[in-house]
Formats: C-alpha cells, sequence, structure tokens
C-alpha cells in the first residue's frame, strides 16, 4: 500500500484547474477514493487565473500529469486549447474532465450525466418537464444537455449575461426539437412569469458558494413558486444547504444540493482516468464529512 503522506515521482497526479478553489471538495473526496483503493495517485488544487489557462494546460504533460479536471470559470474556454474531444464536449462547447495521454489533451464532460443521476436520485420524472436554469456557463451547459435526452422537456435559460445566455442557445439548439430551448432576459418580470409555468429549478450559477454564502440567483421582490411538485436543484454544493435552496425550502419546495452531481461526475472522471470503478460511496462520506455533516 502507498503510504499516502507522500508523493514521489511514482505517484499519478491530476487536479483540478478553477479560479477561485478554496472551495473545492474535489481533492479531498478523488484522494479518499484513491486511498480506498491503495492506488498511488494524489489529486492537486490547481488555481490558473484566465489569463495562464493556456499556459498550464499544456503544462500538464511536460509535468507528468495524468490528467485534471475544469471547473469555474474555464469549462468553455478550456475547449480552445485541448488537442482532441469528445462527441459530448463538441454538442456542449465545454469541458470538465482532460486525460493527458501521449503527450496530447483529450477532453470530455461528465458533468452531463452527474447531473442526471443527481436530478434521478430526488425522484424526478424526467420527461415532460418544465425547466428554468439561471446561468449559462459550462455547469448550464450541462444541465441542459442532460435534460435534452429526454421527451417534451422544454428549458428557459437566464444569466445576467443575455448575451452568454443567448450563446448557449445557439450552441445546444441542435440537441432540441422544436422550440423547447430559450433564453430570457435576467429581470423580476421574466421571473415573475416563469415563476407559475415551471416544475424544476436549477441553479447553474455560482452565486451563493462559499465564501459568499448570503447571495441567491433568484432575484429579490420576486415570490418563490409555491408548489409541493416543483424541485429546487442547485449546483452548488458549498454550502451543502444554499440560500437559495433555503428560499425553496420556506415556499415548500422540494430541494436538492450539488454534491450528489459533484460525486457522480468526480466518479466518472476517476474511472477515466484510472480504468477503475469509482468508490462513490467513500467520496460522498468524505465530502459529507468536510461540510460538517459526516
Amino acid at each position: 500500500m502507498p503510504d499516502r503522506t507522500m508523493i514521489t515521482s511514482r505517484t499519478s497526479l491530476v487536479g483540478l484547474i478553477a479560479w477561485p478553489i478554496g472551495h473545492s471538495l474535489s481533492p479531498a473526496m478523488h484522494n479518499a477514493a484513491f486511498a480506498e483503493l491503495k492506488l498511488d495517485w494524489a489529486y492537486l488544487p490547481l488555481p490558473v487565473q484566465a489569463d495562464s489557462l493556456q499556459a498550464a494546460l499544456k503544462g500538464l504533460a511536460a509535468l507528468g500529469f495524468k490528467g485534471c479536471n475544469i471547473s469555474v470559470p474555464h469549462k468553455v474556454s478550456a475547449m480552445q486549447w485541448l488537442d482532441e474531444v469528445s462527441p459530448v464536449c463538441q454538442a456542449m462547447g465545454a469541458t470538465n474532465t482532460i486525460s493527458v495521454r501521449d503527450g496530447k489533451l483529450y477532453g470530455t464532460n461528465t458533468d452531463p450525466d452527474g447531473f442526471i443521476r443527481a436530478l434521478q436520485e430526488t425522484g424526478c420524472e424526467l420527461n415532460n418537464l418544465r425547466v428554468l436554469v439561471i446561468g449559462a456557463g459550462g455547469a448550464a451547459r450541462a444541465a441542459v444537455y442532460g435534460l435534452s435526452r429526454f421527451e417534451g422537456t422544454s428549458i428557459t435559460v437566464v444569466d445576467v449575461i443575455n448575451e452568454q445566455a443567448e450563446r448557449l442557445v445557439h450552441d445546444l439548439s441542435g440537441c432540441f426539437s422544436g422550440d423547447r430551448l430559450s433564453f430570457a432576459p435576467y429581470t423580476n418580470e421574466v421571473f415573475s412569469e416563469l415563476r407559475t409555468q415551471v416544475d424544476l429549478l436549477v441553479n447553474a450559477s455560482p452565486v451563493g458558494m462559499s465564501p459568499n454564502v448570503n447571495q441567491s440567483p433568484w432575484p429579490e421582490g420576486v415570490p418563490f413558486p409555491h408548489s409541493s411538485h416543483i424541485i429546487c436543484f442547485d449546483m452548488v454544493y458549498n454550502p451543502l444547504e444554499t440560500l437559495f435552496l433555503q428560499q425553496a425550502k420556506a415556499a415548500g419546495l422540494k430541494t436538492a444540493s450539488g454534491l450528489s452531481m459533484l460525486v457522480h461526475q468526480g466518479a466518472s472522471s476517476f474511472e477515466i482516468w484510472t480504468g477503475m470503478q469509482a468508490p462513490r460511496e467513500t467520496m460522498r462520506s468524505t465530502c459529507l464529512q468536510y461540510l460538517g455533516r459526516g
């Protein structure tokens, strides 16, 4: 069994490229999984700002990394510097998992499957859903792409940057039949109208993420929907119960944090890198422990 207090020249390295990165549970989650399976692997936090992303990606092969995860705000921009991408990456225009093979970077995206698996755990019926997605970055693309597989589902995307929402719809509209994917401006009037026309609310923005826990993507002055059949899903997992989820719970909505999505997408990345089945329950319990719920 490798000594997990030591990283040597034989240790296989992976990590997370993101900015900011201090909130992430991915290093703890993956290192617990490596320890569980007695693998001489290590997962490192790699804080990288936008103007250094290209150099960081090019350095992965030179430093002997087996791969990395990509997170906010790089999931879309990282695509341009990869040597090859999977069909899911091509369709989404975003990546969250990179493998290094023979000095080349191969991108894929495990977020859509992670999102759908987490949503299924809530008991949500995924066909014929009316969905409001808040945010239009890489996480939103994962939600939209994942939901595109299901019959009759219609999605409206809103973002404080209207052009970003418009670009997402343009890029992913081919995954839908008819006009089931649209965007709308982030205004109180739009939220007031849509609140009566949704079955699923998804926060795919970083609003409410630690340390900014007193923020919510839901606009002030607009009441939450009041219906027990509506599910409110926040992709943020730290804190486990965001202000957005607290608001939804107070309105009687069913809620789900992003923790299960984190575990499932991370497990898929783990399996791509190692070729071994990920210990998902160990990964989940480790995250809960770090969030003070273990």
